[in-house]
């Protein structure tokens, strides 16, 4: 099978500067078509750079990206026909409804026979139809603002942070709809700050870091590749272990009533188990497990996701 019909974004050696900054160093990943692709960095490492020369946007100081077999430098006028795109902080008009918006934006991009019913139902806003954009929560807006990036039936679309600044209700409805994107063959690409989202969604994971890309596989894959070691947690503890603890060797971590433990083996767990009751201290649970995409991350980034906190947006 040939790339023009295996994959729907190839990049290649792609670099940007801005005057003597570098944003995007090199970087080169492909997506499959009908995947959903997620790119995670810090702020500042280069994703928006990234996804703006993807979608046409911006124009590369060197390397290759193709779109859907398509030059993004020399076919944009072919290539945004062909894609859909929903920018962090959507908004539409305030005074006319869902049904409304959809028909103006469907005219808009000259698709005026879309079946917007269709998409109303697909992002679950049929209920909705007649209620005016400024009456709706945070993650109805959302939902909206992922029909509108449909109504031209785009074979590639492109999701900028979809969920921040949900609760969790609204996050996990708008995941139901990028789920169901997929199962119509969509080829999504993700950008977000919530590793849950990425763990959950997403086929392939690309972390960049400082403008470069410095891992890339499926959560599985990158949480297999990275996992050399435990993390044992108990909760509830006696003061006195994390002082044994420490007095082992290891680096413990307290969170709350929690003490956090990185093992590189099952047996240092008896271990410490082992001492922790020698020494006459005590705990009312334990929980031992692989570490997760957000610690992968952290190991491999040296910093943490940023993650917005919930506003008033809410979920209906």
């Amino acid at each position: 099978m040939g790339n023009e019909t295996e994959y729907a974004i190839e990049v290649e050696h792609l670099s940007k500067r801005y005057g003597g900054d570098l944003a995007v160093n090199n970087i080169s990943f492909k997506v499959r078509k009908g995947e959903v692709f997620a790119l995670l960095g810090p702020n500042g490492a280069g994703k928006t750079t990234t996804v703006e020369i993807i979608e046409t946007i911006r124009r590369p100081t060197s390397g290759k990206v193709r779109l859907l077999g398509m030059d993004v430098t020399r076919k944009k006028y072919d290539i945004v026909r062909r894609i859909g795109v929903l920018p962090q902080g959507f908004s539409s008009f305030d005074r006319i409804t869902v049904r409304e918006t959809m028909e103006y934006y469907s005219r808009l991009f000259g698709h005026s026979h879309t079946d917007i019913d269709e998409l109303i139902a697909l992002v679950n806003l049929t209920d909705k139809t007649g209620e005016q954009y400024t009456t709706l929560s945070g993650g109805l807006k959302q939902r909206l603002g992922i029909a509108i990036a449909l109504v031209n039936d785009p074979e590639v679309v492109f999701l900028d942070e979809p969920t921040t600044g949900l609760d969790p209700r609204a996050r996990r409805q708008v995941w139901d709809v990028l789920l169901g994107l997929k199962k119509k063959g969509k080829t999504v690409f993700l950008t977000t700050h919530y590793m849950e989202e990425a763990e959950l969604l997403a086929d392939t994971v690309a972390i960049i870091s400082k403008g470069s890309a410095i891992a890339m596989g499926s959560p599985d894959q990158l949480i297999e590749g990275n996992a050399d070691y435990l993390l044992l947690t108990l909760q509830s503890v006696d003061p006195r272990a994390l002082e044994i603890i420490a007095q082992m060797g290891f680096t413990p971590e307290q969170d709350n009533r929690a003490i956090l433990v990185r093992v590189a083996q099952t047996d240092d767990i008896r271990k410490i188990l082992n001492a922790i009751e020698d020494g006459g201290a005590s705990f009312l649970s334990m929980d031992v497990r692989k570490p997760n995409l957000e610690q992968v991350f952290l190991k491999l980034t040296g910093e943490a996701l940023h993650q917005d906190t919930v506003g008033e947006q809410g979920a209906q």
